[in-house]
């Protein structure tokens, strides 16, 4: 058996591999009302009966506020928890966890889908909405967001563990909490975003005291038995911004607090410099955090090929892989990268009805 194909267990959930479905957004919600779609179950139901360990949903708001764009799929009411538990109940019955990643987009929500081929913020008059921020502070091409009072504060740690709630009710197996890409925790701990003088800012301490209190708040109502996991940018690829370094420090102070997984990515907060873009690129971050602070890592980025995926475990970089375009390529991918591994057709993670289908034996 590869590594891709073993199976990884995180407290009481058994992935049956470590080829991962990563989030990505599908700006779908055409109801605009946060409620996921036949478009959802059909995306990550293709990818459950292709084979994955673990389907991740979207970037999936807390609150309406902080979705990234209207069309985007929420947790924060009841009508939602519903329409996930369908999609999960499929995912289940092809043998796959799920895993929901809860966001808040804070300065970069009220954005414009990507289908509208409209830049900059959403006016008010056509369904956009007020900002919210560590800081009043734009990014550019953005309106400037209203920085967050102690009371939004609050309210957003309480809307995390409301959200981890309906997730366990739903059935997910893993909830992911979105700390990179340049939203709202991300926000928080950057100091190229976070100019806060009060207890939310300047030291390193206070710029991760947000992020703390969501993993506490969220390890309350999330039960004990299913994995926490938090998406990580390890590096901005600015000068003066959030680093490894930084990532790793925090990953080990945040594990005993009940974190199982960094699922590790890069960038988002302010445009980047110059990003050596490769194969496997942020593969070392992954790395470096997982031999730095002892905690499981999902390596994620330009991972495409079997044999890349495979050595990338095998050498120790990280404990899973997930993968984003390759996926939206090909929903099937981890049945092909079985029959390229070696890995018989018994053995690979076919539904029975695409069985006849199968990869033909290696001779």
């Amino acid at each position: 058996m590869t590594r891709l194909f073993s199976p990884l267990r995180l407290r009481g959930v058994e992935f049956g591999n470590r080829v991962w479905l990563a989030p990505m957004c599908q700006y779908s919600v055409e109801s605009r009302d946060g409620v996921p779609s036949e478009w959802h179950l059909v995306h990550l139901g293709a990818r459950a009966a292709g084979g994955f360990g673990l389907v991740m949903t979207e970037a999936t708001a807390v609150l309406p506020e902080g979705r990234i764009s209207p069309q985007d799929t929420g947790l924060w009411n009841e009508t939602q928890q519903e329409a996930w538990a369908r999609i999960i109940a499929f995912a289940h019955s092809q043998s796959t966890a799920i895993g929901v990643q809860l966001a808040h987009a804070g300065r970069k929500a009220s954005a414009w889908a990507l289908a509208s081929r409209r830049d900059g913020t959403i006016p008010a008059d056509e369904g956009g909405w007020q900002t919210v921020g560590p800081s009043p502070v734009a990014l550019d091409g953005l309106d400037t967001p209203r920085e967050m009072t102690r009371d939004d504060i609050d309210a957003t740690v309480r809307a995390f563990a409301a959200a981890a709630a309906r997730a366990d009710h739903a059935g997910f197996d893993v909830v992911e909490l979105h700390a990179a890409h340049g939203y709202l925790i991300h926000q928080f701990l950057s100091p190229l975003s976070n100019f806060r003088i009060d207890d939310y800012g300047g030291s390193f301490d206070n710029r991760t005291r947000l992020l703390v209190e969501i993993v506490d708040a969220v390890r309350r109502e999330w039960p004990a038995h299913k994995p926490l996991f938090v998406r990580f940018s390890a590096s901005e690829w600015v000068e003066g911004g959030w680093t490894l370094e930084d990532t790793a420090e925090l990953a080990t102070r945040i594990q005993p607090r009940g974190v199982d997984l960094i699922d590790v990515s890069s960038g988002g907060v302010v445009p980047p410099g110059k990003i050596k873009l490769g194969p496997g690129y942020q593969v070392p971050f992954a790395r470096q955090i997982r031999a730095t602070a002892g905690i499981p890592t999902g390596a994620v980025g330009l991972i495409t090929d079997p044999e890349q995926a495979e050595h990338i475990l095998a050498e120790g970089s990280a404990d899973a892989v997930l993968l984003a375009r390759a996926a939206l390529r090909e929903p099937a991918w981890p049945l092909r990268a079985a029959h390229v591994l070696g890995i018989t057709r018994d053995e690979a993670p076919y539904p029975t009805q695409y069985l006849k289908g199968a990869w033909p034996r290696h001779h």
